[in-house]
Order: C-alpha cells, then structure tokens, then sequence
C-alpha cells in the first residue's frame, strides 16, 4: 500500500532483505524496486553476503541478534520471559529447550559507530540465559558496506548486481530471485 501511494513511476529502494519471505509477493505496479539480495539484515549488518555466508557455513546453529532486534523486543530471553506469563514455567522452560536445542552459538552483530555499552548489559543477559541451551556468546565487528553499495546502486543507471534485485513495473519480487547459485548448489552436494 505504502509503494501504490507514491504517486509518480520512481525508482523504490528497500533497505531490508527477503526477510521471512516478507517481500516475497510484492508488486512494483508502476515502480522499480530495488532490494538487497539478503536473506536477511544479518548478511548486510555483517557487511555483505559472502561474510554472512562464510560465517554461516562456519557456524550452522547461529541465532544473531542486533541492536534493532533488542530494541524490537525479540531475544530469546524476552520470549521466555513472555512464554512464562501465557503458559507457566514448566511449559515455557520445554518449548524454549525444543526451539534452541540446536543453536551452539548466540552472535550480537555491532553495527559501526554503536556504543558497546548502550547493549552490554541486556546481551549479557540475554547470554547468560541461553548459556543453558550451550550457546556460546560472542561479538562480531558489523560494517556498513552493504549499506553503501546499496546507495551506490541507487546512483548507477545499471542496478544489475549479484547484490541486489531489481524488478521492472508491473511485476512482482519473488523468493527464487534472492537465490544464489553458489549457495544452492553447495548445500545439495
């Protein structure tokens, strides 16, 4: 609805990934839309997908988190802390040990220029409290790169990049265009 109000044909840039299949479905009627080729905020707060993807290829069971998804209220911590409320310790303390039982990792993603300390002693917390499912807790240094080839995209008059979709008017994104070879064809082997 937000894009169908933008009443000239303009060049709508998104500044998030395929995201749960959020985007997937969108339609760019009269609009280019521009997307990161991400699954996710983590492969652009981590600077670029190929990061994201050695990272996670590294490191299967990685829950990240960042400074958005504690200002969101989404940490595992939280959710059990809700899970308590609506069903019971008990109850809460299975659910959460079925959902994480395979995270070995919990990551906190540091975007550039953020203050360690502004987080630190939710993080802390937060890792303390999945230190009971084996999650070892660590740091990684974001970057803003992906940020800024998303902005240089947007200047260049061809946006044709592994980095980034572009979909003409009077389509639609879909799932299958945020999919990379490299990545499909390592995982099938």
């Amino acid at each position: 609805d937000a894009i169908d109000q933008i009443i000239e044909p303009s060049l709508v840039v998104l500044g998030y990934g395929l995201c749960g299949n959020g985007l997937d479905g969108l339609q760019s009627r009269k609009h280019v839309i521009l997307a990161p080729r991400a699954d996710d905020c983590i492969a652009m707060f981590l600077g670029s997908y190929q990061l994201f993807k050695e990272d996670f290829d590294g490191n299967p069971g990685t829950y990240y988190l960042s400074k958005g998804w504690l200002e969101s209220g989404s940490d595992p911590l939280l959710e059990h802390q809700e899970l308590v409320e609506k069903y019971g310790t008990e109850t809460a303390d299975w659910i959460m040990e079925q959902q994480y039982q395979h995270y070995k990792r919990l990551v906190y993603v540091a975007l550039p220029g953020e203050k360690e300390s502004e987080y630190k002693q939710r993080m802390d917390a937060v890792a303390a409290y999945c230190e009971r499912f084996g999650m070892q807790y660590e740091v990684a240094q974001g970057s803003d790169y992906f940020i800024e080839q998303l902005l240089e995209a947007i200047t260049r008059l061809d946006h044709s990049t592994d980095d980034f979709v572009l979909v003409p008017p009077g389509t639609e994104l879909q799932q299958r265009q945020f999919l990379r070879l490299d990545y499909t064809a390592s995982k099938s082997n």
